[in-house]
């Protein structure tokens, strides 16, 4: 059983930055591939960026191309969400998930899910 836990949010300014971490224990993280995903105030939880089981593969959605990136450093069992240039659209609950499976968006196909960090972006 995998156990997921993020950290690293917090309140930034319009145009800042943050890093998140997903920490994983309880098994391998080599063997899972992994996925961002947020959920704004009366809003649907969204997939934002998937990562394959070695990082070396990702997919991210429009609205955070060219802006988030994620990696996954299996040998500490974490991955990561940098966030860049943050807007006040992406406020939100941040959550990390992972399935022993090809990395995907969507929030049915993950198997593990962390508790969720909270990201307010806000002048």
């Amino acid at each position: 059983q995998l156990q997921l836990v993020e950290s690293g949010g917090g309140l930034v300014q319009p145009g800042g930055s943050l890093r998140l971490a997903c920490t994983a224990s309880g098994s391998e993280l080599l063997t899972y591939s992994a996925a961002w995903f947020r959920q704004a105030p009366g809003k649907e939880r969204e997939g934002i960026l998937a990562i394959s089981s070695r990082g070396s593969h990702t997919v991210s959605a429009d609205s955070v191309k060219g802006r988030f990136t994620a990696s996954k450093d299996n040998p500490n069992n974490t991955v990561y969400l940098q966030m860049n240039n943050l807007t006040r659209e992406d406020t939100g609950v941040y959550y990390c998930a992972a399935r022993a499976g090809i990395y995907s968006l969507w929030p049915d196909m993950q198997q593990f899910w962390g508790q969720g960090t909270q990201v307010t972006v806000s002048s």
